[in-house]
């Protein structure tokens, strides 16, 4: 049997993972140090048997003693700061939760005789680039937010533990993910703000930046299609998300077509909506598409498919107004 690690594994993301492995019949260590993330999202996996949880915080660095082996089949690194807006606000944190905890991570690993570390980083990476749709290879900008620069330091980190001492990396730059368990981001904000108020939607920015997003399915899908594919090269990079983009005003109008609600839009003005959003993002995915992927929902049938999960889900909406 299988044997995984995944942090990060009560988050929005890191649970989906969860769930897939265990439907695959793998036997999963989840470490989480419940900073966001919720034992709730967990409760089918610890009905499994075949699922043990661990609350750590992976900023201590001996957190992963004992829990890694040669054994390891792969470690899905999820566990990071996600929230790009308030980044200056918090100056430390990205540094802190995604460049340090890789670290820690990675040299676990070494210690242990670990692998391959599965790592979630994001598109935000290619910073306000000006290629579009933006692949894989497309040199780096200037960074535009610390989220995105701790994101390209924590993959230097894995590029260099793989030539150093043979570990392997799959690297994943995802859009932002919608879906199930979604708790994080524009959906959830303009769903909650519109439930206290359906007359009236404050947005920040235009309403004209220009986003690609994916349904959590069809990204844990990707994943695994990749993983299954033959990886002769130490590290592979691939970009996740649809061949499509949606403005910030049409995904309005998707999450007030599932309330049935038509506020009065007031916006704050600019082409973004605060430092470090990027006013268009739009990945080249033509790397994963070639083993065969494609997303299964649009953007637009995404978010309306976590705007019915919000509803039914409304303790994460209670969360938001806290």
């Amino acid at each position: 049997m299988a044997r995984y690690l995944v942090t990060g594994a009560a988050g929005f993301i890191g649970s989906a993972i969860v769930d897939r492995l265990l439907a695959d019949g793998a036997h999963v260590v989840g470490v989480d140090n419940l900073s966001t993330g919720k034992l709730r999202f967990l409760e089918s996996a610890r009905g499994t048997g075949r699922f043990e949880f661990v609350t750590k915080d992976l900023l201590e660095p001996d957190a992963l003693s004992g829990l890694l082996s040669p054994d390891t089949a792969a470690v899905f690194h999820l566990a990071a700061n996600a929230d790009v807006r308030f980044g200056p606000d918090h100056p430390r944190r990205d540094l802190e939760q995604n460049t340090i905890v890789t670290w820690n991570v990675l040299e676990a690993m070494r210690k242990a005789g670990a692998r391959h570390i599965v790592f979630s980083s994001t598109g935000s990476v290619y910073g306000e680039t000006k290629v579009f749709p933006t692949p894989e290879a497309c040199p780096f900008p200037i960074q535009t937010s610390l989220y995105g620069a701790s994101k390209v330091a924590a993959e230097g980190l894995l590029q260099a533990y793989a030539e150093s001492f043979g570990i392997r990396a799959s690297i994943f730059r995802f859009v932002s993910i919608v879906g199930e368990r979604y708790r994080h981001g524009h959906v959830l904000d303009f769903t909650a703000q519109l439930l206290r108020d359906p007359t009236r939607l404050r947005i920040l920015g235009n309403g004209q930046q220009r986003k690609s997003y994916l349904y959590i399915g069809d990204c844990i899908d990707a994943i695994q299609v990749a993983l299954a594919a033959p990886q002769p090269r130490p590290v592979e990079i691939y970009n996740l998300g649809t061949d499509e983009y949606i403005s910030v005003d049409d995904s309005i109008a998707a999450i007030c077509a599932e309330l049935k609600v038509q506020p009065e839009r007031e916006y704050s003005g600019g082409d973004r909506g605060w430092i470090g959003d990027n006013p268009f993002i739009f990945l080249d995915c033509a790397r994963i598409r070639a083993l065969g992927w494609q997303p299964r929902l649009t953007i637009r049938d995404g978010v309306r498919a976590t705007v019915r999960y919000l509803l039914a889900n409304r303790w994460l909406l209670e969360e938001a107004k806290s």
